[in-house]
């Protein structure tokens, strides 16, 4: 089953949400500030997802603009950045699907539905 890992106050996870309910999609929720994913986990599902470590960065997020993160993750190791995302689930990107064989970060109903429909 897909976990979906969101901030209920995110209009685009909301979006997202309604969604998976409107194609009849089960999926388990994890709420992103609550249960921040690990560094591990995040690694994990980085890899997964065929992305850069940086887009799972939220750039638009208060937090990210308020560490001046832009000019700083650069400069920053993978492992830094991962223990950093970890710290705090408002850095993350969201909202992300997790599913056995990949990762979606951020939606797009065209890139879920390619990815469900396999």
């Amino acid at each position: 089953m897909p976990l979906f890992v969101c901030y209920p106050k995110c209009s685009t996870c909301r979006k997202a949400e309604a969604w998976l309910k409107e194609h009849g999609i089960p999926y388990t929720v994890r709420h992103i500030a609550e249960d921040n994913p690990t560094a591990a986990e995040l690694a994990d599902w980085q890899k997964r997802s065929g992305l850069p470590l940086r887009r799972f960065f939220n750039t638009s997020g208060r937090l990210y603009r308020s560490l001046s993160l832009k000019e700083r993750l650069p400069a920053m190791g993978e492992g830094e950045q991962l223990a950093l995302l970890a710290s705090n689930g408002m850095l993350v990107k969201r909202p992300l699907l997790v599913l056995s064989d990949r990762v979606l970060v951020g939606f797009s109903a065209e890139a879920w539905e390619a990815a469900l429909a396999e």
